[in-house]
């Protein structure tokens, strides 16, 4: 994978620091698995360990996998460890995700979408938010490291104030709430947890110009240590209302680093001027 050896010593005194001062840092296990979660599709691609401790996604040529969260959540913070499909993982995505229930057009959603690559080349971490139906505010990121030989904890926290999306502890996203300010927000839809591994060889790699290769089939994604919270809880943990320095830091770090796209840096796309919220502080 093309990482950067010169930045892991960074990462690890900024992930140092926000364990320290923050309380952040890799959740505790909770039971079993599907105590929390409970696969939903596949057709027997995805299972749950005998020990309870992980749950697996397969993907072949037939069908995908996917499973949901048992609880619905009106805020909340979500960590869950994921270990990646390893190899050429071209065309296939990996997620895990809030998304209300209800009618689409006026959906709300906080995106994980991990895009695989070929052999060689870095995993894509997708995001985006809707609310009211209203999303179009995606950010990409490269990982600092290889998301495929060990699990790695990724999060949401998604509180009244913001929407925060960490990885391993260290934030790399934030999308406050200006609902006052027109921008619009989710807030008023309970939402549920789900993760799915599929084909998106039309998109996902490269614009879609790379497919799946299917003789790599079946391709493998794993979960465990999986807890979610009311935001309201405290077991939840994370920053409310807002990060401190140090978390600021890393925050930067990690963007000036590993972000690849912000929609909000597209003038391509909107021509007319980047949507408000962009300008807001």
């Amino acid at each position: 994978m093309a990482f950067s050896s010169s930045s892991r010593p960074v990462a690890a005194a900024l992930l140092v620091a926000l364990c320290c001062f923050c309380g952040i840092g890799l959740p505790a296990a909770a039971g079993r698995i599907d105590e929390g979660l409970e696969v939903t599709w596949g057709d027997g691609r995805g299972s749950v360990s005998a020990d309870g401790e992980t749950l697996t996604l397969s993907l072949d040529h037939t069908s995908g996998s996917g499973f949901r969260s048992r609880d619905t959540y009106l805020f909340a913070r979500a960590d869950m460890q994921i270990k990646l499909v390893p190899n050429n993982s071209a065309g296939t995505v990996t997620t895990f995700y809030f998304i209300s229930e209800g009618p689409w057009d006026v959906h709300d959603e906080v995106d994980l979408e991990f895009l695989g690559n070929v052999s060689g080349q870095p995993y894509t971490l997708h995001t985006n938010v809707f609310a009211n139906g209203n999303g179009g505010k995606e950010q990409q990121f490269h990982l600092w490291f290889d998301p495929t030989t060990d699990f790695h904890t990724y999060s949401i926290e998604w509180t009244n104030q913001h929407i925060m999306v960490l990885v391993d502890g260290t934030p790399i996203r934030e999308f406050k709430n200006h609902a006052d300010r027109g921008v619009p927000y989710p807030s008023s839809q309970r939402m549920r947890l789900y993760g799915s591994l599929w084909d998106a060889e039309d998109w996902a790699t490269q614009g879609g110009r790379v497919k799946t290769d299917w003789s790599q089939a079946p391709f493998v994604a794993q979960y465990r240590n999986f807890t979610a919270a009311s935001s309201s809880s405290p077991a939840a943990g994370g920053y409310g209302q807002e990060m401190d320095a140090t978390a600021q830091q890393a925050m930067k770090w990690a963007r000036d680093n590993y972000m690849v796209y912000d929609y909000c840096a597209d003038g391509k796309r909107f021509p007319q001027g980047v949507p408000p919220e962009c300008s807001m502080p």
